[in-house]
This record gives C-alpha cells, structure tokens and sequence, in this order.
C-alpha cells in the first residue's frame, strides 16, 4: 500500500514539472509577443492615469466653477437659464457639451432632465436623466423616480411602473425616499386598474413606513383600492 503511494507521488512530481518545463517552453518561444503584452499594459494604465491627473482633474475645477451659477439658476426655478446658460456662463446643456468626461458633467445631466421635467418637456427629461450615471441611495432614485414622474406625464405606465420599482430598490431602506414612489406606484398601478397591486404596494407603506408621512395618511388609500377590488 505505501508502495503504491510512492508511486503516485513520484508521478504527481512528474506531471508538475512537466507543466513548468511546458510554461517555461511557452514563454521562451513566445517571448517578444509576451513582451509588447506587458509593455502595451503598462502604456495603457500610464497614459489612463496622465490623462485623469493631467486632463480631467483641470477640467474638473473648470467644470465646477461655471456649474456653480447654473446651479444658482436651478434653485431659483429660472430653469430654462439653468438648462441653456445666460450668456456669461454656461447652462447644464454647455457644461455636458465641453466637461462631459468630469463628475461636474454627468452630474449636470440629472440636474437637465429635473429641469426640463419642470418645463414640461418630458422626453428631454427622460433622455437627459437616462445618462446620468450614479448608484448612491440618495440621487440615484430620485432620478429613476423623475424618469418615471416624465413617462407617467407621457401616459407610459408600464415604463413608470418600471422606473418607480427601479426607484425603490436603489433607495433601499431610506425612509424619506422609499415610501414617495411606493406611493406614485400605487398611484400608477390604479391608474393602470390594476387595485390589487396598488393595494399591496400601500399595505406595503403601511407594514414598513407607517411613521412616514405617507404612512400616517395610507389608511385612506388603501380603502380605496379595497372598495375598488369589492372587499
């Protein structure tokens, strides 16, 4: 029995350095090729890294200072200045044109389509909140949820069914935000006559946000869908 474990043994040696004497073939015959790999690598991550500290980071600050203004613009309702600029500074249109690439540029693409949903011109809104790229539990769902505020106004209810749950999931457990959109998706799901799950989604504010302000004023709608559903 040890016997033929040594055996064994001295075969798993073999086999091991066979595979090294193969890699080692490998690497002599492919040496040039492997060469330019590793130096294209390198190439590619340095001028990636000069590029973020030489190009962005300047237009970074650049790209901060006109959104200051656009942003003063924006919360005094003086969207449509916010949106295309006053003439001295750029408006969130010009900022996504020249500082796309920057924070500041993708921002500036959810802070157009809240303002153009406040204009009323809803599929800009939707393209414009569409590329505004974030994954926090704050801004992120209120953008999805603004999406599905612009489709609703378009009477696309299943996408603002669609953006209303996306809106939820990305919030999480945050009390403030979750229990809006479970409201305007019971909204949505009545609208499509669909009381059964309008009725699920406000028991669903009840059981998890009752102490919301949306919580302490359910009681009503979820009657509401009762009456409409015969129980």
């Amino acid at each position: 029995m040890s016997k033929s474990k040594k055996v064994d043994t001295s075969d798993n040696i073999e086999l091991v350095e066979n595979a090294l004497s193969r890699t080692e073939q490998f690497i002599e015959d492919n040496k040039k090729i492997l060469t330019i790999i590793v130096v294209s690598i390198v190439i590619i991550v340095g001028g990636y890294l000069g590029y973020k500290k030489l190009y962005v980071a300047p237009m970074e600050d650049e790209a901060k200072s006109q959104m200051f203004v656009a942003e003063q613009y924006f919360a005094k309702d003086s969207f449509k200045l916010a949106i295309k600029g006053d003439g001295n500074y750029l408006g969130f249109l010009g900022i996504i044109d020249q500082y796309g690439v920057t924070k500041a540029g993708n921002l500036a693409h959810y802070y157009a389509g809240i303002s153009y949903l406040h204009l009323g011109q809803f599929q800009d809104a939707i393209d414009q909140l569409k590329k505004f790229d974030a994954d926090d539990k704050m801004i992120a769902p209120v953008a999805l949820g603004a999406t599905g505020d612009a489709y609703l106004e378009l009477h696309n209810n299943s996408e603002s069914i669609s953006y209303y749950k996306k809106a939820i999931e990305k919030s999480g457990d945050n009390k403030f935000i979750a229990p809006i959109y479970l409201m305007k998706l019971g909204f949505a799901y009545e609208q499509e006559n669909d009381y059964q799950k309008a009725l699920e989604t406000y028991q669903k504010i009840d059981n998890e946000f009752g102490k919301t302000n949306e919580g302490r004023n359910i009681e009503k709608y979820i009657q509401r869908a009762k009456i409409k559903l015969g129980k």
